[in-house]
């Protein structure tokens, strides 16, 4: 049974729901679920932007037959060819054979790459700045490498101010439904996973997705619907998804406040977390969020961490070095390419206290444009009675930080 609905009067979403998948890449844990997302054009030609996952590919081809009606399929973009949504490709050619596919030079060379036999169908492939006309509709391609592949573009239709935004603007989370923004309660319900999206899958590539917001800048007037690969369909307050896309990408923090990230092993390093989010509460500074890095997906801790300006990394010590967890914490920081977040150090070691001047150094040398307080604090074992000093030291830098921001 097919399950489509309208964007414009002649564009159609076709893709589908994934509830079944556990893991996003096989590494981001999606509770929520993902969408799959593909569209077709109904004009003098017919048009698919993009192909869904394989486990959403029956369902996809369903929904493209309903709503072809018996037409050919003239044309498929390729914006992104990463399988959850190039994977469906081979499995279009075999059903419509005189299709014309458009993408780019290094996205053709990917199909190849996957065995997809296109070099026996007509191959358009396309630059910045190329347009290419359907009947009324006519779109223009613009390259956006790295955001994240380097084969990926975008594609705006002139006609009715659609801009296809590949892996751009998207989010974790099943539509269930509602397709568009202004169906959903979306800064209530949709903005975490938004940013666990983004801040992990394409975060490294800040630098691109700058440059992508550049290009776009020129055309923003024009741009009536955002059309990404997950997530919803944005047809009102772009300017928002925008400007959360501008300050991420810019690796600019979206709020005031204080990531608690404590690695524990039998909960004296947890207490002392614990002491110091009170600490900071009662000096006003309430927007603090604890977690565990032991039993708190890396994800959401990086997600948190492109959220919050200030974050304290609290360890104990393990085998002379920092505790794994925390370890792991920091190296996906490094290759996220996060910036420009001022840390606070809590270490423990029961003899041999090692892990804060670790993590102060890969912090300092690892990571680009960080500030770390020179207040620290220092357990052996457990927080006790005469470190209270150093507790309140600690927790009045960090407020004192906060107010010194720059907005």
């Amino acid at each position: 049974m097919y399950c489509v609905r309208n964007v414009t009067e002649d564009l159609y979403w076709i893709g589908a729901n994934d509830h079944r998948l556990s893991l996003f890449e096989n590494i981001h844990p999606i509770p929520r679920g993902v969408s799959y997302n593909a569209y077709v054009l109904l004009d003098e030609k017919t048009v698919l932007f993009d192909t869904v996952d394989w486990s959403a590919c029956r369902q996809f081809l369903e929904n493209l037959e309903y709503v072809l009606q018996g037409r050919p399929l003239d044309y498929m973009i390729i914006n992104h060819m990463e399988p959850d949504h190039g994977a469906s490709i081979e499995e279009i050619l075999l059903r419509y054979p005189k299709v014309k596919i458009i993408s780019t030079e290094k996205a053709f060379m990917l199909m190849r790459q996957f065995d997809f036999h296109v070099d026996g169908h007509e191959l358009i492939e396309v630059k910045e700045g190329d347009s290419q006309t359907f009947g009324k509709h006519t779109v223009t391609f613009i390259e956006a490498p790295m955001v994240h592949w380097p084969e990926a573009m975008v594609t705006f239709d002139t006609t009715n101010g659609v801009l296809f935004s590949a892996d751009a603007f998207g989010s974790f989370g099943a539509l269930d439904g509602k397709l568009f923004n202004d169906e959903v309660n979306f800064d209530r319900d949709w903005i975490d996973d938004a940013r666990r999206y983004y801040t992990n899958i394409v975060g490294k590539y800040g630098p691109h997705v700058q440059l992508l917001l550049k290009k776009a800048s020129g055309i923003l007037k024009d741009i009536k619907y955002i059309c990404p690969l997950h997530g919803p369909v944005w047809r009102s307050n772009l300017e928002y998804l925008i400007g959360k896309y501008d300050a991420w990408s810019s690796y600019r923090p979206e709020e005031k406040g204080v990531l608690i990230a404590y690695a524990s092993m039998y909960g004296n390093t947890e207490a002392a977390a614990s002491a110091l989010a009170s600490k900071l509460c009662e000096r006003g500074m309430t927007n603090v969020w604890m977690y565990d890095v032991s039993n708190t997906h890396v994800s959401y801790l990086i997600s948190e961490t492109f959220r919050l300006s200030h974050v304290v990394v609290a360890s104990v010590t393990y085998n002379l070095g920092i505790y794994p967890v925390m370890h792991n914490y920091l190296m996906d920081m490094k290759a996220l390419n996060l910036q420009n977040r001022t840390f606070a150090i809590v270490e423990n070691g029961s003899w041999a206290c090692k892990s804060g001047d670790l993590m102060e150094r890969f912090l300092n040398e690892e990571l680009k444009n960080m500030t770390v307080l020179n207040d620290r604090l220092s357990l052996a074992s457990s927080l006790k009675a005469e470190k209270a000093h150093e507790l309140d030291a600690l927790a009045d830098a960090i407020v004192e930080s906060i107010k010194n921001d720059k907005e």
